[in-house]
Formats: structure tokens, sequence, C-alpha cells
């Protein structure tokens, strides 16, 4: 181990930098801005990159940016990348360093993903000690559902463009300890669908139901059968959700309405059951509608897929977290039903999604109360300098 520190990155590296990080990760915070709208972002870490000697390319899929570094003669490249768009939500967190934008804040972290990232890029500018190519990708519009940031990026040819050989990203993480780490292999994410389905009916006289189709009745009956679908047809050792989050129809009291609207959050963690939850949810729907006399309009819209680690790489980088935190503040995580669009990334190529602590009384993420834990900017940075130092060896 003696050899492995000495010779790769170290938190203690970054203690210089502290300062410097937290300023970043906080003028960051203080100014947030939406998914596709994160121009002035990009520009301030598109001028810290090229400050620091990278090869940059702007406005990748929107205001994406990629930064490339090549260090002696080595094809082996590594990818690492950051999102950096806010949310709209009105912050509370009462922080000297809060958003200047109402309505607007760094709910999600990515403030301080992006500087993390940052921290990396200054350390392996200035010290070069890898053989290979590192590429930086900074998203745009991780929060923006479809076509999201990552989409875009590959659609304009990030892959072609900018080759390497596996990826790697990370999410902070509330409720687990400021600077840990945590990884799993596998599954890790789940897919997130929505499925919007609208019951036609014939409205009438609340006084008069029997020369109605109650499209609300009709309703309440597909969201009670729409409870069976996990718990009866998914195996029980597997895990999905179907939620109705939505249910909207009618507007007088007396007035029994033509029609009836519902949304769902559908999610999983295995593309087989994604599949048996869309046919499930489809057929029941259908049958239970037309046993009334009603019909239906049904849109079942994917979503981000699973964020799926694979095995290899989920290794390499928990022996290289090991490595420089210690295997008491490495740890497994547990299967998160949340989504990310990282896993458009995992389709095409190998690689890993980690996540960071952000500390055990961490406001929840998405929450207006939410920040992130500046404590944690060391250990990330460091491990992003450290993999790519051990990648590119």
């Amino acid at each position: 181990m003696t050899v492995l520190d000495n010779a790769y990155a170290r938190v203690s590296d970054f203690d210089d930098v502290k300062a410097e990080l937290t300023q970043t990760r906080q003028h960051l915070h203080a100014n947030p801005e939406l998914s596709f709208e994160e121009a002035e972002t990009a520009r301030y870490v598109a001028e810290k990159l090229e400050g620091w000697g990278y090869e940059v390319t702007r406005n990748v899929g929107g205001h994406g940016v990629v930064a490339r570094l090549t260090v002696g003669d080595s094809k082996k490249g590594i990818a690492i990348r950051a999102d950096m768009d806010a949310l709209p939500i009105l912050e509370d967190t009462g922080a000297p360093y809060a958003s200047k934008v109402p309505g607007k804040m760094h709910a999600c972290g990515h403030d301080g993903h992006t500087t993390v990232l940052l921290g990396a890029a200054q350390y392996l500018a200035k010290t070069r000690r890898f053989n290979g190519t590192v590429t930086l990708i900074f998203q745009p519009a991780e929060e923006a559902g479809k076509p999201s940031g990552a989409q875009k990026m590959i659609a304009d040819g990030l892959f072609e463009r900018f080759p390497f050989d596996a990826i790697f990203g990370l999410h902070n993480h509330p409720g687990a300890p400021e600077g840990a780490l945590l990884l799993r292999s596998g599954p890790m994410m789940a897919s997130s669908d929505t499925v919007s389905i609208t019951i036609k009916g014939k409205g009438g006289h609340a006084s008069r139901p029997h020369l109605t189709i109650d499209p609300i009745v009709v309703a309440c009956h597909l969201v009670v059968a729409l409870q069976t679908v996990v718990s009866r047809n998914i195996d029980p050792t597997q895990t999905a959700v179907v939620t109705v989050g939505t249910i909207h129809a009618g507007e007088a009291v007396n007035v029994i309405p033509e029609s009836a609207k519902l949304a769902l959050s559908v999610r999983c963690f295995e593309p087989r059951i994604r599949d048996l939850l869309q046919e499930r949810i489809t057929k029941l729907t259908n049958s239970v509608v037309e046993g009334f006399g009603a019909s239906v309009e049904l849109n079942y819209e994917h979503g981000y897929p699973v964020v799926v680690n694979a095995e290899a790489e989920t290794a390499f980088a928990r022996t290289v977290a090991e490595e420089l935190i210690g295997t008491e503040n490495v740890s497994t995580c547990h299967l998160i039903p949340g989504s990310e669009d990282f896993a458009y990334f995992l389709e095409q190529k190998p690689g890993s999604f980690l996540r960071l602590g952000n500390g055990m009384n961490s406001a929840i993420l998405h929450s207006s109360k939410y920040d992130f834990a500046d404590a944690s900017l060391t250990v990330g940075a460091a491990m992003w300098a450290r993999l790519t130092e051990r990648y590119l060896a």
C-alpha cells in the first residue's frame, strides 16, 4: 500500500486547494441554471479547463463541455462525467451562498459534482502522472427527462468524437457519512417510465348515473387494480414500483364528466421486469376500462434506463476507493429507486456509477433545504484523480 500511496493521488494532496474547491462549489450553488440553460456554468467550466491546458470542446449536445488531456503514448482512455444543471425549486437553506435566482437552486448537488471533477482536472493537469487520454464530460440537462443531456451528447457524437474505453460518474448520497464512498455492481438505480391514461366515458347529470358511463368510477377501479401488478405479477425477490401520481376528472359536483386522466410512475431494476410491467399495465388497463363499457387511450413512455454497473469496472473502482480512504469507509450501496441518465452512457460503454457520502443528517435530494457537503469535495476529487492514474498506469 505504501508504494501505491506514494505513486497515486491521495486526499491529503488536495488540502491546499480545499478552500478553492469550496469557493468554486459555492459560486456554482449561488448561480444555478436549469436544464438546457447552463450557458454561464458551461463557460465558467470551460475557461477553467482551458487555463489548465485541456483541449476543450464546447456546446456538445447543447451546453455540454468535453475536455481531453493526453499524456504519454498509450491509446487507452478513461472518461469521467459530472452533471451541471439545477432544479426549479425555491431555496430555503439560509446559506450565505444561497441561490441568487429565485425559484432555481442546486437541490441535487450537481454544483458539487462539477466541482469535484474540476478539482481532479486541475490536479491531473499539474501532475500528469498517467499514460493515455482522460476525457472529462460536463453534462447539461440531467434533470430534463427526455431528451436528457446524456442522450443529446450521445446524439452529437460523444462516443465517436471523443473515444474512450470506460466511463465513470458519481452522485452525492444523503444519509452516508461525508466523504464515504458507496459502490454496487450490476443494477443500482431504477428505470423510470411514465404512463398517461385517458379514460373516455359518457357524461351526464349526477342524478341519472344509469344514463352515463362514469369515468371516475372506472378510474377508481383501475387504481385499485393496478396495485396488483407488483404484488401478483412480479417475483417477490425483485423490486418494482407502480405509483398513480395524478388523477384528474370532473369540475362540478352534479355533473358526471366525459373523461378521467391518470398518470403513473413505473420503476424497476431489471430490463425483463420493465417489459413485464408494461405488458401487465397495458393489458390490465384495457380490460378494466372495457369491462365498464368505456374506452381508453394509453401512452407508455420509457424514461431513463436502469443504471447497470459493469462488474470489472466496479471492482476496480472499489479497489481504488479502499486504497484512498480505507475499507472501513467504503461500502456496498443499496438499490436506489431514483433514476439517472448516466444509464445511457452505461448502455454503450462499460463503467460504474458511484455514490459519495453527503452526511448522515443531510436533507434529502430535491429538497429546498438540501445542500452539498463541502467536506466531501477533496475525497471526490482525489477519487477521480487516483482512478484516472490507476486506470491509465
